[in-house]
């Protein structure tokens, strides 16, 4: 962290459910005031995202900031607790339709049950661009929910997916079909990805990818609606 003012990682936050390796990507970036997470894994990780941070080399005792990329158990998981944890040190930002779902006022779409209530400091939309690390832009995706929303890092072209787009062994790929509701909007905001100068991806379930990201972008939109639902 102390070798730029500015910067992304990517973190590795490894697990087991019911037998099962789960591993999800969560990002990190910072400047020289803050350090942000985008995405919280399942309940009860926080140690496990306190040793990818450590892993990392970023200080995780000066978290100033969470942003949430949509509502899914596995992203919102242990937000209500680092909340606790970390106080009015810490701010969580979210796009304007995701506030509901995570203050707990209406049920998560797909578990049809109630989150833990959180309180949204910096309620975000579309094109906002948010002036840390250098720069992120959010950029809207809904499709995989009705709030998803990825992140644009200017100054390292990295979009981080969130669940918009998956990988498999550093390639690009499309979302999980089983896990999107709205196929037809999903691949709507994949083509708003294709008007960025993209260097490298960030999916949550996949890490990340380098190559041929225009390529495999133009691969996914083309592709007919059936080879997307297999």
């Amino acid at each position: 962290m102390t070798q730029s003012s500015f910067g992304i990682q990517a973190i590795e936050v490894s697990m087991s459910i019911q037998g099962n390796p789960f591993v999800i990507y969560p990002t990190v970036l910072w400047d020289e005031q803050e350090v942000i997470l985008v995405d919280t894994g399942l309940p009860g990780q926080v140690e496990l995202i306190r040793a990818a941070f450590e892993k990392a080399s970023v200080p995780f005792d000066k978290l100033t900031k969470i942003i949430i990329t949509h509502q899914d158990r596995d992203h919102i998981g242990s937000l209500p607790e680092l909340a606790r944890l970390f106080g009015e040190q810490m701010q969580i930002l979210a796009h304007e339709i995701a506030v509901p779902f995570l203050s707990g006022k209406v049920p998560l779409v797909k578990s049809k049950t109630h989150a833990e209530p959180v309180h949204v400091d910096v309620v975000l939309h579309d094109g906002d661009v948010l002036p840390y690390a250098g720069g992120i832009k959010v950029v809207f995706s809904p499709g995989h929910t009705p709030d998803h929303t990825s992140l644009y890092h200017i100054p390292s072209k990295t979009l981080i997916a969130g669940d918009a787009l998956t990988a498999q062994d550093g390639v690009l790929q499309s979302f999980n079909p089983a896990f999107t509701p709205d196929q037809t909007t999903a691949l709507q905001s994949i083509t708003k990805f294709q008007a960025l100068e993209l260097d490298r991806v960030i999916a949550y379930h996949g890490g990340i990818c380098t190559d041929d990201l225009q390529a495999h972008l133009e691969t996914i939109v083309t592709a007919p609606q059936t080879e997307q639902t297999k």
